[in-house]
């Protein structure tokens, strides 16, 4: 039987801001078996991909491709051909100068079915973010996007230059710094007056964004003297001059702030981007069911037993009720144990079940865990005492937790007379990737703050980083969300500049905009 051919779908990415990427889009990446994608894509977006995908980087740099246009549109036929759910992912809209116009019209050809989702273009975002409106009813009522790469000494262009210099208002050319120069003159000479205002935006919506502001005649020598180097959106007309009123996104108060966040999910840290901060995820750990479910089974299966049930983090919680399900067994099984959990979000987590927590320690660690314990017992059993060996007689504790954990609570119920069990629910791997875009990043400076939610993120970031790792963490600020992890850093002598006094992602977060807001 003939194997039917699958589908196309070219997806615009946007131009940087990952939250510019539509949800159309989104979903298209995260059914697609193969995903053929650019150079000038925010990174991030790659995280929202199912992982199983296979991955294809066409390149498509500044002229510096990887992949020709031909071998990129013979990779899109074959795995169609193959019965595969294709994702072209595409820096910016696919129609815009981005060549997807040619890559769907080899697709029509070869009778393979295809979809188009638009991104949002560079060529409006970059100004939006700089704060310039394409269009203002006082300034300007039309505007054209053109192609700053075409060689203007040629003798024939593509380009009306008499009619384009001053029957627009506005102009957006992409791709335009090599050029600059030409640009501006074949415009001058052609009647748009030298003094216009003109914007160059530099990655634009992204962290590193930079605009410097001049007009038609000076712009070139500003470029150079400013060092703008591409990719960069220049903006030509009276519109500019509106940056001065409506510099929204520059003027944040962390903008210019990439903070790396190390564990699985960023979830928490969306404050930090409300204030103009870029989070770069990049999992050190990727959390899975343990080896075999033999000691979590034989505990579900003796649930009645316990008098409490203990949960250290949301992915206890997460990983223990899954397999209660997965068993055919359910919350009534729990009736008369008493639930305790360790920190506000873990405790979120299990009322999220319908299931009430009788205890939240003050302290979210194993230190508070135990304090909260004594004190629990020693008002149930006055006679014996705060500090009684006997404090937890014929208390049974259920401990679902990490396959690595510490084991300073269990010693102390076994000193103070209970009994524990402490099956593995889950445990964390190191996530198979080589980091390579990361450590790119970190030597150039664009990372301004690193973070670290437990000893295992630190220690798996500098095995996939290599033996440069500290160097590359060296003029990094780096936050961690408690003293082990802490001890674990700087124990290879790197220094530690935020730490919480609570060991919660809430917590650390706000120590981070703390922090970075005072250093502005």
């Amino acid at each position: 039987m003939e194997k039917q051919t699958g589908k196309v779908y070219l997806v615009g990415a946007g131009p940087g801001d990952i939250g510019l990427l539509t949800i159309k889009g989104l979903r298209c990446l995260q059914k697609a078996e193969v995903v053929i994608y650019d150079f000038h894509l925010n990174a991030q977006i790659l995280n929202y991909i199912n992982h199983e995908a296979e991955f294809i980087y066409a390149g498509k740099r500044g002229g510096h491709h990887t992949m020709t246009q031909d071998e990129i549109n013979k990779a899109i036929v074959e795995k169609a051909k193959e019965g595969k759910v294709v994702c072209r992912l595409k820096g910016g809209d696919p129609f815009i100068f981005g060549r997807g116009g040619e890559e769907a019209e080899e697709l029509a050809k070869e009778n393979i079915r295809f979809e188009v989702v638009p991104g949002v273009s560079s060529a409006i975002a970059a100004p939006a973010y700089a704060g310039i409106p394409l269009t203002h009813r006082l300034y300007s009522s039309s505007f054209a996007v053109i192609p700053g790469y075409e060689d203007t000494t040629k003798e024939e262009s593509a380009i009306n230059w008499e009619k384009l210099a001053t029957g627009v208002g506005t102009l957006v050319f992409l791709m335009a710094v090599k050029n600059i120069d030409d640009l501006s003159r074949k415009l001058i000479e052609h009647g748009r007056a030298p003094d216009t205002p003109v914007a160059v935006v530099r990655w634009g919506t992204r962290a590193d964004q930079r605009t410097v502001i001049s007009t038609l005649s000076e712009v070139a020598a500003l470029v150079r003297e400013k060092d703008i180097r591409p990719p960069a959106v220049m903006v030509i007309g009276e519109v500019v001059n509106l940056r001065e009123k409506l510099n929204w996104f520059e003027t944040k108060p962390l903008f210019g702030q990439r903070v790396l966040v190390t564990r699985e999910h960023a979830e928490g840290f969306e404050v930090l981007e409300e204030l103009g901060a870029e989070v770069v995820q990049f999992a050190s750990i990727e959390i899975v069911p343990p080896m075999n479910w033999g000691e979590l089974d034989r505990a579900i299966n003796a649930i009645c037993d316990y008098n409490w049930l203990i949960f250290t983090s949301v992915n206890g919680v997460k990983y223990f009720f899954a397999r209660l399900f997965e068993k055919g067994t359910d919350i009534r099984e729990l009736k008369g144990i008493r639930v305790c959990a360790i920190g506000t979000k873990t405790a979120a987590a299990v009322r999220a079940f319908g299931i009430k927590v009788d205890l939240v320690p003050d302290q979210f660690n194993a230190e508070g865990l135990i304090e909260a314990f004594v004190h629990e017992a020693a008002i149930r059993n006055p006679e014996v005492g705060n500090s009684g060996a006997e404090l937890l007689k014929g208390m049974r504790f259920l401990l679902p937790r990490a396959e690595t954990a510490r084991e300073m609570f269990p010693k102390k119920v076994l000193e103070l007379g209970g009994s524990i069990d402490t099956p593995v629910a889950y445990r964390s791997v190191k996530p198979e990737h080589h980091g390579k875009r990361l450590k790119r990043f970190l030597k150039e400076g664009r990372i301004t703050i690193a973070t670290f939610t437990s000893a295992a993120t630190f220690t798996n970031f500098k095995e996939i980083m290599g033996e440069d790792a500290d160097d590359l963490l060296r003029d990094v600020a780096i936050a961690a969300i408690g003293p082990v992890t802490a001890k674990a850093i700087e124990k290879t002598g790197l220094i530690v500049h935020i730490q919480p006094a609570e060991a919660t992602i809430e917590a650390m977060v706000e120590e981070v905009k703390r922090w970075a807001l005072q250093k502005l």
